[in-house]
C-alpha cells in the first residue's frame, strides 16, 4: 500500500457554491488529509483557491467547447499523477492516462435533471418512471450516455440503497457499488446553539404562529407548489421558504393567487450559519420533493430537534422513521400532504416526534463516513 496515496478530486462545483457535492467536498477533504491522503483538486468556477490545505484549480465557465478544452488540458498532469481519481460530476473532460482507477460519486440521474431543465421532459416527470420509459431521441442519448459513462468506472460510491438499486439499473455491477450515507461534520457553535424554538423565533422576528421551513434550490421537483397549495387549505399556518431559483416567480404568483402571499414568506438564499436558527425556529422541516439521493437537510433539521415531513421519495424513508422522527407522505398526493400538516399540529404531535429527533441519527456519524471513503478508496491502490 502506498504510504502517501496520491488523490485527484475532479468535479464540477466546489466550495463556495452551493450544491451538495460542493459542501461535501469541503467537509470530507481535509479529513482524508488527516488520514494520509495526499490531495489535488479541480474545478470549473471562478474564485479564491488559497484558503485551501490542498492544492484547488479553478477553471472559468467560459463558452463550452473552450471551458472543457482548458478543464482536460489542467487535468492531464493531475491524472498522471494520481494513484486515484475521485470524481463528483459526470460529462467531465478527463483524457489521458487510465493508470489511476476512477471512482465517481452519484447523487442523481443528471440525464432526468438535464432533460427536464432544458424542457426535453415535462417538468413533473417522475425520476423513477423516467428510469424505464422511452423517449425521444436525444433524451434516449442522454440516459445511455450516462449508463455507458458511469459502466465505465472502476467503481461508484452512493449515498443511499435507493440510489444504488437506480446505478445498478443502468447496467452496473451491483459489486461495484458502495453505499456511504451523508453524515454531518461535528456541530459548531452556531447562532440557534442552545436557543430555544422562542428565543430562535424572537432573533429572526417571526410571530408566534405555527410555522415550517423548507430549504431546497427551487426547482419543479421539489414540491414547493404542493406545500403551497395543501397552506392554502389549513388556517393559521405560514410556510418560510429558504432558497432560490427559476420557479421563485412562479410560486410568488401561485401564493399571491391562492391568497397567502402574507403567510408564505421566500427568504431567498439564507446563509449556511443562519439556517439552523430558522430551522430551531420551525414546527416542522418540510422536504416534499420528486427527488432527493439523501438530504443533508433532513439530517441537518433532526440535529437540531425539529422533526421532518418528507415525500417518500428517493433516500428519504432512509433518514425519516414515519411516526418516530418525522412523517412520510405519499408523492404527489396533495390532499395526503394536506392530511398529514394537519395531523402534525395535532396536540402533542410536534413534541412527541421531536423527542425522537436523534432516533436513528448513528447511521450518519461523520467519522463513519470518512472511514469508509478512505477504507474504499484505499480499496483501488
Amino acid at each position: 500500500m502506498t504510504t502517501n496515496p496520491k488523490l485527484f478530486i475532479a468535479s464540477g462545483i466546489f466550495h463556495p457554491e452551493s450544491g451538495g457535492p460542493a459542501t461535501y467536498l469541503y467537509e470530507l477533504l481535509p479529513h482524508l488529509q488527516a488520514w494520509g491522503w495526499d490531495v489535488r483538486a479541480l474545478t470549473y468556477g471562478v474564485g479564491s483557491v488559497e484558503a485551501y490545505p490542498y492544492p484547488l484549480r479553478r477553471i472559468p465557465r467560459r463558452a463550452l467547447p473552450l471551458r472543457m478544452l482548458n478543464y482536460a488540458r489542467a487535468a492531464r498532469p493531475t491524472l498522471a499523477w494520481a494513484d486515484v481519481v475521485y470524481l463528483h460530476t459526470l460529462g467531465l473532460p478527463l483524457v489521458g492516462n487510465r493508470r489511476a482507477p476512477r471512482i465517481l460519486k452519484i447523487v442523481g440521474d443528471q440525464a432526468w435533471e438535464r432533460s427536464v431543465r432544458k424542457g426535453w421532459i415535462p417538468p413533473d416527470t417522475d425520476i423513477d418512471t423516467f428510469q424505464t420509459t422511452r423517449y425521444s431521441l436525444i433524451v434516449s442519448a442522454q440516459q445511455a450516455a450516462r449508463s455507458r459513462e458511469v459502466r465505465g468506472m472502476d467503481g461508484v460510491i452512493v449515498p443511499s440503497e435507493y440510489l444504488k438499486r437506480m446505478v445498478v439499473g443502468w447496467g452496473v455491477a451491483p459489486e461495484k457499488v458502495r453505499v456511504i450515507y451523508n453524515a454531518l461534520p461535528p456541530e459548531e457553535e452556531t447562532p440557534a446553539s442552545g436557543v430555544s424554538q422562542a428565543a430562535a423565533r424572537a432573533a429572526l422576528g417571526l410571530p408566534d404562529a405555527p410555522h415550517i421551513l423548507t430549504a431546497a434550490r427551487l426547482t419543479p421537483w421539489k414540491g414547493i407548489d404542493h406545500l403551497i397549495t395543501a397552506i392554502s387549505r389549513l388556517p393559521d399556518v405560514r410556510l418560510l421558504v429558504a432558497g432560490d431559483g427559476e420557479t421563485r416567480p412562479q410560486l410568488e404568483a401561485q401564493a399571491a393567487r391562492l391568497g397567502v402571499a402574507e403567510r408564505v414568506d421566500f427568504l431567498g438564499r439564507v446563509p449556511r450559519d443562519r439556517m439552523p436558527l430558522y430551522m430551531k425556529s420551525a414546527d416542522y422541516l418540510a422536504l416534499y420533493s420528486g427527488y432527493e439521493g439523501l438530504s443533508h437537510t433532513l439530517l441537518e433539521s433532526l440535529r437540531v430537534g425539529t422533526p421532518v415531513i418528507a415525500s417518500d421519495k428517493g433516500g428519504n424513508p432512509e433518514v425519516v422513521r414515519h411516526g418516530v422522527n418525522g412523517l412520510l407522505v405519499p408523492y404527489v398526493d396533495v390532499d395526503a400532504l394536506t392530511g398529514v400538516l394537519q395531523k402534525a399540529f395535532q396536540p402533542g404531535k410536534r413534541t412527541a416526534l421531536a423527542a425522537n429527533s436523534q432516533v436513528g441519527m448513528e447511521r450518519f456519524d461523520f467519522s463513519r463516513m470518512v472511514e469508509q471513503v478512505d477504507a474504499t478508496l484505499r480499496g483501488y491502490l
